[in-house]
């Protein structure tokens, strides 16, 4: 399972972000950050009384179903009422769903969460980086493995000198990426494909932001 990773802001910066602003209207989601204990219900009800003990007033609250679908607009207005008293809307979703709420909605929107990657989780409550979302994708020549966010240093030709005994060097509990790449070509015997030399990454490549139209 895929999910935007996040983390909340420090209380500080939250503050900061809601200076001089003083009735909040709080946005969660039903998706990735309440699986990530992030911005679903319970932490949008944290995220109330901490704000009402520090004098803020919440107009009110709701868990989105998907924060980031295009229908967003059409749940928000259901809490028309509740919104336009409020001078802010802070939004506890992975930062997709914090630009969704912001190009339909007129009230300022603050983010409560830094978004940190896309994981996949690995295990209950972990999640690894899977994509950085480079663009310049090679994983048809790693048997499915990405090693610029597998291996620790993004190598794309082959291992460091540091992996020792099929372990990365940085952090000694971690497979190195090269060698779950090796051992994936062999079972699949396409060892061959390690021969590919990748040529560097041109990071200036393509105009950010990213803009592309299909059809």
């Amino acid at each position: 399972m895929i999910r935007s990773i996040t983390r909340k802001k420090s209380e500080e910066e939250i503050d900061r972000l809601l200076s001089g602003l003083g009735r909040i209207f709080l946005i969660g989601c039903g998706t990735c950050v309440t699986l990530t204990r992030t911005g679903g219900a319970p932490e949008v009800a944290q995220m109330k009384e901490q704000l009402t003990e520090k004098g803020k007033l919440v107009t009110g609250s709701t868990v989105l179903p998907v924060a980031c679908d295009n229908l967003t607009g059409e749940t928000l207005r259901e809490f028309g009422p509740q919104m336009d008293l409020a001078d802010a809307l802070l939004v506890m979703t992975c930062a997709f769903g914090v630009q969704t709420v912001a190009r339909q909605m007129k009230t300022m929107v603050v983010p409560a969460l830094d978004t940190l990657f896309i994981g996949k989780e690995t295990g209950p409550g972990r999640f690894d980086e899977v994509c950085t979302q480079c663009g310049t994708c090679i994983i048809g020549e790693t048997g499915g493995i990405c090693p610029v966010t597998t291996c620790h240093k993004g190598l794309v030709n082959g291992p460091c000198g540091g992996t020792d005994n099929g372990k990365c060097e940085i952090d000694p509990e971690k497979d190195c990426a090269w060698t779950l790449i090796y051992n994936r070509l062999k079972e699949l015997d396409r060892l061959d494909s390690m021969r590919v030399l990748q040529k560097p990454r041109n990071h200036q490549g393509e105009p950010r932001p990213g803009k592309i139209a299909f059809g």
